[in-house]
């Protein structure tokens, strides 16, 4: 079983990780795409973070309805940072016989020299990039090319998509719109439970 595992806090998700998921899924020909969200994320705060059992209940709203999508609590059970080999790790031990493939954006791929155990990463599971303006595929191949053969890692092409779940919480907090830049099962949760202290109009 091919299972592509996106990976991220999801504050909150939005069409971008849609588009990503989906676009991942269609061209690496995958069975699933596994939403992992990050309780802990070990290299940076979650900003504004609500705990994650809401940034696990958006990620189920964001994909209800989509068969090739599920979501994963595989880290949000785990203590301490959110390790990515700690992830697929167990993963492996759940889905032996499944082929990992790790989504990652081009700017976090061109850090992965800085990760925790980089080369046992690539040896669990296929990197696949995303490439994205401001970071050169060269950049990463070079990154990656030093750590493991070209066969452990790929890119994929994705339209670009100018949406940040920065940039939502700030629509949220001033009272902008976020219609049509996140599910409405989405925008419907953040407003019934009054998150980034504001509305999504």
């Amino acid at each position: 079983m091919r299972v592509g595992l996106l990976g991220g806090t999801f504050n909150p998700p939005h069409l971008g990780h849609l588009v990503c998921a989906q676009e991942a899924y269609l061209q690496l020909g995958l069975e699933q795409v596994l939403w992992v969200a990050a309780r802990l994320p070990p290299h940076k705060a979650v900003d504004d973070d609500l705990g994650i059992d809401h940034r696990l209940e958006l990620c189920r709203l964001a994909i209800d309805g989509d068969r090739r999508f599920a979501v994963s609590d595989v880290e949000a059970r785990r203590d301490g940072p959110s390790y990515t080999v700690d992830t697929l790790q167990e993963l492996h031990s759940k889905i032996p016989d499944s082929d990992l493939f790790l989504l990652v954006g081009a700017d976090v791929a061109a850090g992965f020299a800085g990760w925790r155990e980089p080369q046992r990463v690539l040896e669990l599971a296929t990197v696949v990039v995303a490439q994205r303006p401001g970071t050169s595929r060269a950049v990463v191949e070079d990154v990656l090319a030093r750590l493991a053969d070209a066969d452990r890692f790929c890119f994929f092409d994705m339209p670009e998509i100018g949406i940040s779940s920065t940039m939502l919480r700030e629509r949220v907090r001033s009272g902008e719109s976020t219609q049509y830049l996140m599910p409405d099962a989405v925008r419907g949760y953040v407003d019934q439970h009054h998150l980034y202290g504001g509305t999504t109009q």
